[in-house]
């Protein structure tokens, strides 16, 4: 399946006050359409009807975790090749080169410029699409 296009975001993040700016930054700014989930629980429920272009995964969250999130996110056949980004507050080098091998095509840094995350967002997507 070819995308030419990046249009809806699954995001996941479980504090409320972050998915508020995400969203003025993802939906005003950046145009996208994106399905907010607060726990990976919900993600999975949800995000095989919502088809998403992209997941945009917190890393750090009570119960599933981002990693657990996507791994589950990744049994479902339509997502199986879906873009995935992290977002966390805490960078590790080394971290970051163990997400790519589960196919996770950039990390965001938390807290994030409201104004630059759209851009950034697309950036990644891109990204993993050279990849393919």
């Amino acid at each position: 399946m070819e995308h030419t296009q990046l249009k809806k975001i699954l995001y996941v993040e479980d504090e409320s006050d972050i998915r508020a700016v995400a969203q003025i930054a993802l939906e005003d700014i950046g145009g996208f359409i994106v399905k907010y989930c607060s726990r990976g629980e919900e993600a999975i429920m949800s995000a095989e009807e919502f088809q998403p272009d992209l997941l945009l995964l917190d890393v750090m969250m009570p119960g599933m975790d981002g990693m657990t999130t996507l791994q589950k996110l990744r049994e479902i056949p339509a997502l199986k090749n879906t873009p995935a980004v992290f977002m966390t507050a805490k960078i590790q080098a080394h971290e970051i080169e163990g997400y790519r091998e589960f196919g996770v095509a950039g990390v965001i840094e938390k807290p994030f410029d409201p104004m630059l995350l759209a851009g950034t967002v697309k950036k990644y997507w891109q990204v993993a699409y050279e990849r393919k």
